[in-house]
């Protein structure tokens, strides 16, 4: 199932509605879904390794403690904002600027590697995989697939 950017996601509690949550791919909805995008995107932060390191291990920590509370809808945000940490670093890594490409012509700028970004990109690269690798985790998202996505007229 596509993601739906139309949804109404401002009136929507995905705590208490969580039959709602589309997965989707990757990022998507990673600045959309409350309360957990409120809940989070205070912790992001990936300027330097040493930024990069408390925000990913906070970040990996709010994962650990949606887990406890069999929150899947917060540890797939939580697991997105690491993904996200670890893309916007990257992208950063490979081009000052953050803009991949010319604003006018659309053409790939030359990329500079930035060994400070890179090592931000490394650190979120290592919890997101451990996030999205969490067996409990994987087990939750294929029941919520199960249940409110691929399974029911959802």
């Amino acid at each position: 199932m596509a993601f739906d950017y139309s949804f109404d996601f401002k009136g929507t509690d995905f705590r208490k509605h969580p039959e709602l949550y589309r997965i989707g791919r990757g990022e998507q909805g990673v600045l959309l879904v409350e309360p957990y995008k409120s809940e989070i995107l205070p912790y992001w932060r990936f300027r330097t390794p040493d930024v990069a390191r408390q925000s990913a291990n906070k970040i990996y920590r709010i994962f650990l403690a949606y887990k406890a509370e069999g929150d899947f809808v917060g540890m797939d945000m939580a697991r997105k904002f690491l993904q996200m940490g670890y893309t916007r670093a990257r992208r950063y890594a490979n081009h000052k600027s953050g803009q991949k490409y010319m604003r006018s012509g659309g053409e790939v700028l030359p990329r500079k590697e930035d060994s400070v970004k890179a090592e931000s990109a490394k650190i979120f690269q290592e919890k997101w995989k451990l996030a999205r690798e969490d067996k409990h985790y994987l087990q939750m998202k294929k029941r919520h697939r199960e249940l409110h996505e691929w399974g029911s007229a959802a």
